[in-house]
Formats: structure tokens, sequence, C-alpha cells
């Protein structure tokens, strides 16, 4: 017994220490590689179709700043205010899934708890992912500035079929660079995000267009993010 006491004492000791320090580096480090990244390769091969990655790692600076208020306006109002968490935007999610079963399930997540599973998790809606999410999601708010997490997210997050990252949308749909995305451009790719490999900012529906027009005006409100 006491010989498993101290296994287990060991086991909990490394992981802690093991997602500490990696979330410490990876406020320095470019992230290259996500696991899903990795997982749509696999989905690809058992498919028999080509396989793509395309990603471009780019630094914030680098990047349209109407990119970050476009996912903001989209994706999470409050992130700028939070600590990781929209209790708000939890609430209400839970709230209409609960009263409308039929429609599309709403998630609360922000896009710091996107970023950790993004960087750190694999997808899924088990209760073991969603705690190490909340955990991550902990540890990125402590060690990484809000800046580093949005440049972590519009590099790590997926835009496409076979595409990550601002970059690489930027370079595979509009024939620019990140930095040159215009403000409607990048309204657009933010309106794929809930699902990007059911809705294309290349050829978007008059839905997509709905979404983009939304996103446009939301982001006249949301204040412009600073960069490093």
């Amino acid at each position: 017994m006491k010989l498993i006491k101290s296994l287990l004492k060991r086991i909990v000791v490394a992981f802690f220490a093991s997602t500490i320090l990696a979330v410490i580096l990876l406020r320095f480090v470019p992230v290259l590689f996500t696991p899903l990244m990795f997982i749509r390769l696999a989905e690809q091969h058992n498919r028999q179709q080509e396989l793509t990655l395309i990603h471009t790692w780019v630094p914030l600076e680098k990047m349209s700043p109407s990119m970050a208020v476009a996912v903001i306006a989209s994706e999470d109002a409050k992130f700028v205010q939070h600590h990781g968490f929209d209790f708000e935007a939890i609430e209400h999610a839970a709230k209409r899934n609960i009263e409308q079963p039929g429609k599309r399930k709403l998630g609360g997540s922000t896009i710091s708890q996107q970023t950790a599973k993004n960087v750190f998790l694999w997808p899924g809606r088990s209760w073991l992912r969603k705690s190490l999410e909340a955990y991550f999601t902990l540890l990125i708010e402590l060690f990484w500035p809000k800046e580093r997490i949005m440049e972590v997210y519009l590099n790590s997050i997926e835009m496409g079929p076979g595409i990550y990252g601002v970059e690489a949308v930027a370079r595979e749909h509009f024939g620019c660079s990140a930095q040159k995305l215009s403000r409607s451009q990048c309204a657009l790719i933010a309106a794929t995000l809930p699902s990007p490999l059911r809705y294309s900012s290349k050829h978007p529906s008059a839905y997509m267009k709905k979404r983009q027009a939304r996103i446009l005006r939301e982001m006249k409100v949301v204040p412009a993010f600073p960069t490093k």
C-alpha cells in the first residue's frame, strides 16, 4: 500500500510539474503543432484523402488588428475582462440547450478555454476533458498575458480543412498575409469559427454573409486590442 501511495504521489507531482513547465515554456515559444492537427491528419489518412496541414506561425503584431477585434466580437465579448471563464455565457448556453434541445448546442467557452483545448488537449465533451480544459485555462490565465493568449489562439485555431491559424487562412482564402486582411475579411473568418469544416470564408454562403454583417456591427463597440 505504501508503494502504491508513493507511486501515485510521484505521478501527481510529475503531472503538475510537467504541465506548469509546459505552460511557462509556451509563454515564449511558438506553438507549431497541436493535438488537433495530428487528429485531423489521422482522419484524412483513414478516409484515404491527401494529407493536408497548412500552418504558419506569425506574431500578433504581424496580424491585422481587426482580426483580434473580430474574434472577440464573435466568440468572447468579455475576453479582456474575465479571468478565463464567462459564467454568464455558460449559464445562458446551458439554459438555451435545455429549453431548446432540438437546436444546435450552444457553447459557453471563452477564447482562453478554446486556446487551452487547442494547445494541450483533444476535442470532446467528456468530464475528464472538460476538467483538464478548466485546469489548463487557469494556468494560461495565470502565466500568460491576454496578448499571448490571443496570439496563440489566432495561430492555432482551425480555420478550414487542413488550415490552422490566421496566416494560413489569409494566404489560402484571400491571397494575402494576415497583416493585410481587411476588417471585412477578418469578420468573415471569425464567422466560420463555430464550425470551420462546415463553413468557408473562401466561398461564403448567404448565412455566412449574415453572420459577417452581424460581427462587423458588433466590432464597432469592441475596443482595439493591443499588440505587443
